[in-house]
């Protein structure tokens, strides 16, 4: 379980085809000794098992993508050299800064339109279709792991008011349009939306 609030942004440094199996390895600020094998890690939204890690320099750890992840997230389009957000698990009685994350992306979005002014960046993003329902007015969503309030929804496209912090710290300081987002909607939405397709009895 996440919150959506960025601890660090990782670099890809390698990166293995293992037929349907994609290893990754990622260069971080963390802390060597505090990574586990076996924990998990958001990169970029995607919740990751960390299967090994090394001190070369800096720390590095790796992680196993498989087909389903390859399928429904951008991590078949990382190329070395890639920046990606990192978020560590929760922790019980770590402070909840954003909203409930998963790290179970959703589905790919697409930046349609930045507009820059005093420092921050307004986006346009068109979600798929069939997560679009979800996705409401001052509701959180979370892209490539970072948590975000809606601000205006409109058919299938919605707009994020980024501050100059998270532009920063994060990677979408460097988003464009065009450039495609791991999307994740909002928990508490998902379970709403279910929950209505039921009539009370």
């Amino acid at each position: 379980m996440f919150t959506g609030i960025i601890t660090d942004v990782g670099e890809i440094v390698a990166i293995e085809e293992r037929g349907e199996l994609r290893r990754l390895r990622i260069a971080c600020a963390y802390d060597f000794e505090s990574i586990a094998t076996g924990a998990s890690i958001a990169c970029s939204g995607a919740c990751l098992t960390v299967v090994a890690k090394a001190a070369n320099g800096r720390t590095e750890f790796e992680i196993d993508a498989a087909a389903e992840t390859l399928a429904r997230t951008t991590v078949a389009a990382w190329r070395i050299g890639d920046r990606i957000n990192l978020e560590r698990a929760l922790k019980i009685g770590d402070e909840l800064g954003g909203h409930i994350v998963t790290g179970h992306v959703d589905g790919i979005a697409q930046i349609v339109s930045r507009e820059k002014f005093d420092g921050m960046a307004r986006f346009a993003i068109e979600a798929p279709e069939a997560l679009a329902r979800f996705i409401a007015p001052k509701g959180s969503v979370t892209l490539d792991g970072v948590s975000l309030t809606v601000n205006e929804v409109e058919a299938n496209r919605f707009g994020v008011l980024i501050i100059p912090h998270t532009l920063a710290v994060t990677t979408l300081g460097l988003r464009q349009p065009g450039d495609l987002l791991n999307i994740e909607v909002d928990l508490m939405a998902r379970y709403a939306a279910r929950l209505a397709q039921f009539p009370a009895s």
